[in-house]
């Protein structure tokens, strides 16, 4: 499965059904057992924020949002990049990267082709300007993500392991301590290493003036009501995310998840009319054709693959290899690390989290070294996969617009996989110690 995602020698989605044949054949997996990974409840969250995605899109909401983006940043090609890497991180400390991400993409893409086509560059500084963009977004949404305890999933089961096994609790301030200079850290390193570095921009240059900017947002003229609805679907469903565990807390038997709130918010599309006397929705179910139902069978293929991984043991013997090493402690946690982010390339990082986690409070444990120290960078670890589209559902998202290459994301990827490792050697063995 990585050699086919890797080159590409098949379709990627295709590639992800390959555990519905394998498992069952070679007795890793009943098929029933592999078949729920596809309808897992992941799954369903992606399917509710790309719905979401096409109502913003069906009324031309992105376009507005994408031209007042641009009119408050100016259309300097790096200031246009920074800003949507800002707004994208910023969004993901407190909703799931995943939703932040949908949010960011139409928009995006908009600005995108606004932009290009007032271009009087070269192909090649246009692509790369689409490519900084694409690829800013979804690396920034992982980063932000590990800013705050809610931010993404493996911070919350981290959590959660030290509160039911351990006892120990993690304050929200405590962690945003930790998280948020390292994401602030690691967000700027990515903007120096996509625009300096890998995909320049230097001489690009946007003929859209202020003129244009405004010409294009009196053509779409007042906000209509098609616009509002979708506007207070999005709202709600936003406002949701980011209330969700204060509402869950009040509301103890409600158990409301990122995956209900979403599929809520892409039913509303298809169910609250705008106008009810002519039976007249936002959405219909012909609009699905543009859904990128592709990404989500690579979704399923990934949770697939996870759990015959973790099944069949194989997470568990390289953790006990390492652990039966002898090595010093910096030595354990820099391998540790690297273990957790070049895994996640590959698996869920909330499962690899739920697997790992508790083998990992055990060897420090044998180390005599506080679990703290050890669990948090490699929990921070799992959300730094940015080398494949399949690692993180942010990757996955932008790489279904079509900007981005398999090879490009990869190329780019392994860079800021290696400064991650490196930054988070540095919070095990110089940061940690002054918090905990």
């Amino acid at each position: 499965m990585i050699c086919w995602w890797i080159t590409e020698s098949v379709s990627i989605s295709v590639t992800a059904l390959l555990p519905l044949i394998i498992f069952p054949l070679t007795g890793v997996m009943e098929i029933n057992n592999v078949g729920a990974n596809y309808g897992s409840s992941i799954v369903f969250l992606f399917f509710g924020g790309f719905v979401l995605a096409l109502g913003l899109e069906k009324v031309n909401l992105h376009r507005r949002i994408a031209l007042t983006i641009i009119k408050k940043t100016g259309t300097s090609p790096n200031k246009v990049i920074l800003g949507f890497m800002i707004a994208t991180a910023f969004m993901s400390m407190w909703i799931s990267n995943t939703a932040s991400t949908v949010v960011m993409l139409p928009i995006a893409l908009s600005v995108i082709n606004l932009l290009i086509d007032q271009a009087e560059s070269s192909k090649k500084q246009t692509k790369n300007f689409a490519l900084s963009v694409m690829l800013g977004i979804a690396f920034s949404a992982n980063a932000g993500g590990i800013a705050t305890v809610i931010g993404t999933p493996p911070n919350s089961v981290l959590i959660g392991l030290l509160e039911n096994e351990y006892n120990i609790q993690i304050s929200f301030v405590k962690w945003m301590m930790i998280g948020l200079p390292f994401s602030v850290a690691l967000i700027a390193i990515i903007y120096f290493v996509l625009v300096h570095f890998m995909f320049s921009t230097k001489g690009l240059k946007f003929s859209a003036s202020q003129k244009v900017i405004d010409s294009e947002l009196d053509k779409l003229g007042p906000i209509s009501p098609k616009e509002k609805q979708v506007l207070w679907v999005f709202g709600v469903v936003v406002s949701l995310w980011i209330f969700r565990t204060l509402i869950n807390s009040e509301l103890p038997g409600l158990n409301l998840s990122d995956t209900v709130i979403s599929v809520l918010g892409a039913l509303a599309l298809f169910a609250i009319p705008f106008n009810l006397k002519k039976g007249k929705f936002i959405l219909e179910w012909k609009d699905t054709q543009k859904l990128s139902w592709g990404i989500l069978i690579l979704f399923g293929g990934g949770l697939a693959l996870a759990k015959g991984m973790s099944s069949t043991g194989i997470v568990s013997l390289i953790t006990t290899y390492i652990a039966e090493g002898n090595f010093s402690e910096l030595l354990t946690a820099s391998l540790l690390i690297i273990l957790m982010l070049f895994m996640t390339e590959l698996m869920s990082n909330v499962a690899l989290v739920a697997v790992l986690a508790p083998v990992v409070a055990g060897i420090a444990l044998g180390l005599d070294v506080p679990m703290l120290y050890l669990l948090i960078p490699v929990t921070m670890a799992s959300s730094c996969a940015f080398m494949l589209p399949m690692a993180t559902p942010p990757n996955a998202i932008v790489f279904a617009s079509g900007y981005v290459k398999v090879h490009e994301m990869a190329r780019i990827g392994i860079i800021i996989n290696c400064i991650s490792v490196i930054l988070l050697i540095a919070i095990f063995e110089f940061i940690l110690p002054l918090i905990f």
